[in-house]
């Protein structure tokens, strides 16, 4: 029998294997995006070169004389498998006012299609940056010069960060997002221990939050990047005339040391009844630093969860009541007997008064949730008091992220046992703020409320 050699059929010849290979061929090749994050960052210093009044301190009486570290914004831009996209600002800043807030987040809106949900704005509330316009000005003995050189200020700053912003979106490459929480230990309840007599406590009393949230971004050969990181306590180790980021600045330069090409960016917690004490050298600001840096590069060097790239995101403004305004008669017993910014304040609440001028009712408070894979970021406006952490925390888990001081900061918002007790917290500080009166009660439950409500947008769980 004679042997024929057969002739192989060609693949193409097999419709099967030719199905196969047109889904293989379709499917995205490994590391490009649709399987990964997309993450692009920013940064530009904002340091005043010239001599502006510095922000947070009623006692300073000049304008800044010098600097002990440059001051920035930093930028980190989020996209998910899906296309959706996210931006967070960090700034060495004490806090953006509502209007910049708001004209930043509009133009940002109108150049790069993202709504407020997708922005946060935070400041590390350094007290050691500049005035800007519109914030606390009752404060400051300003001349119409130093308003004209914060206005300049203030409006260039607006413009450099819708540009920073359009920068981290377009350096946005595939990569892999990371989180973890850590721990730092020199924050002080400063409603509870007196910072006369830390030196002397054996204990420390009043609620406070250790906790070190870490978010590491890597690219896909997991070279880091960028490290977001945050702490809850008030940048106030620093109170002299010159520019400083206080301890987050030198955490942020510490990291940014330890791993060349990489970006630190800071955010503020609810840090509005916690200090670092004790305080007011520059030698402490550096060894909180240099604390908050060693947190956070142990939980980099430890197991981190892996963030699958699914992001969503939700947005609220609810209005907080205040009190109605002070009498006539209150406010000239406080000009006769105050002085410094408490007779400033009362002086042009009775000028508002006198020209028939109606504050506003309540106030327009800023509240938001950010998804990123497992992991939750609550964040929320105002110098936000540490109860508001814990009290979600206990909620919906310890691993949850918070943070305060972001889109507007108008001022202290309080539990309800601060506002009971008064205080600088619960009252004077909200004349320092400008606003006429102290928060009406039951702030604490409204706010907690509406995050419920973002939450179950969300389909977050509560903590079983």
């Amino acid at each position: 029998m004679e042997n024929k050699r057969i002739k192989p059929l060609a693949l193409s010849q097999f419709p099967i294997f030719t199905l196969l290979l047109v889904m293989w061929a379709s499917l995205p090749l490994f590391g490009q995006n649709s399987m990964n994050w997309k993450i692009g960052t920013d940064k530009f210093k904002i340091t005043p070169q010239a001599p502006l009044w510095m922000a947070g301190y009623g006692h300073r009486n000049q304008p800044a004389q010098g600097k002990f570290s440059e001051l920035w914004i930093k930028v980190v831009a989020f996209e998910d498998q899906q296309g959706n996209s996210a931006v967070l600002l960090t700034s060495d800043l004490l806090g953006f006012p509502g209007e910049m807030s708001e004209k930043i987040r509009r133009v940002i809106h109108e150049k790069h299609g993202l709504t407020k949900s997708q922005v946060i704005l935070n400041s590390s509330h350094t007290h050691s940056g500049p005035v800007l316009e519109a914030a606390l000005y009752d404060i400051y003995p300003l001349d119409e010069e130093q308003r004209q050189h914060i206005s300049e200020y203030s409006r260039q700053l607006e413009q450099d960060i819708v540009e920073s912003v359009g920068r981290a979106l377009e350096n946005r490459e595939p990569s892999r997002v990371y989180a973890g929480n850590g721990t730092a230990r020199f924050q002080v309840n400063r409603r509870n221990n007196k910072e006369s007599e830390i030196h002397l406590l054996t204990e420390l009393k009043g609620p406070i939050d250790h906790a070190v949230p870490v978010i590491k971004i890597t690219d896909l050969q997991d070279n880091l990047t960028a490290v977001v990181f945050g702490y809850a306590c008030h940048p106030t180790v620093l109170s002299q005339y010159s520019w400083s980021a206080d301890y987050p600045g030198y955490a942020q330069e510490a990291l940014e040391a330890n791993h060349p090409g990489a970006m630190a960016l800071f955010f503020q917690g609810a840090a509005g009844d916690q200090n670092p004490l004790p305080r007011r050298t520059l030698p402490l600001a550096r060894q909180y630093g240099s604390a908050l840096a060693a947190a956070v590069e142990r939980v980099l060097e430890e197991d981190m969860k892996s963030l699958e790239p699914e992001l969503s995101h939700a947005y609220e403004e609810i209005d907080l009541a205040l009190n109605p305004p002070m009498s006539r008669e209150t406010l000239e017993t406080m000009i006769a007997e105050e002085n410094g910014y408490m007779k400033r304040w009362a002086e042009r609440m009775l000028e508002e008064q006198q020209r028939g001028q109606k504050p506003d009712s309540s106030y327009p408070f800023p509240i938001q949730i950010w998804k990123l894979g497992e992991q939750v970021l609550f964040s929320m406006g105002g110098e936000s008091t540490i109860g508001y952490a814990n009290r979600l925390k206990a909620k919906y888990g310890p691993e949850v992220f918070v943070m305060a001081y972001s889109n507007d900061v108008m001022g202290y918002i309080p539990t309800e046992t601060i506002l009971k007790e008064g205080g600088y917290e619960g009252y004077s500080s909200q004349m320092v703020y400008g606003l006429h009166n102290t928060w009406k009660a039951g702030l604490e439950a409204q706010i907690l409320s509406a995050f419920d409500t973002l939450a179950r947008q969300l389909t977050i769980t509560e903590n079983p």
